[in-house]
């Protein structure tokens, strides 16, 4: 391998919003995450909709009811 072409890696703790943390490998000095295994969706089974600019809000008033209008046909 050739010298001095290779980052410099750090032992980091990673940091999560929810409070939790985790010891990594980087070549960052610092790292945090919006979501990781202690809440998201598919490891916690609950279903939580992060809705920062109502785009959800509006995907489910526009076509909320198209499911069951398209169920009465």
């Amino acid at each position: 391998m050739k010298k001095g072409i290779h980052p410099k890696v750090h032992s980091v703790v990673m940091k999560c919003v929810c409070g939790a943390e985790f010891p990594c490998v980087s070549t960052v000095e610092e790292v945090s995450v919006d979501i990781c295994s202690n809440c998201h969706p598919f490891y916690t089974g609950k279903q939580r909709l992060v809705d920062t600019e109502g785009r959800v809000s509006r995907f489910q008033k526009k076509y909320g009811d198209y499911a069951a209008k398209r169920g009465k046909e």
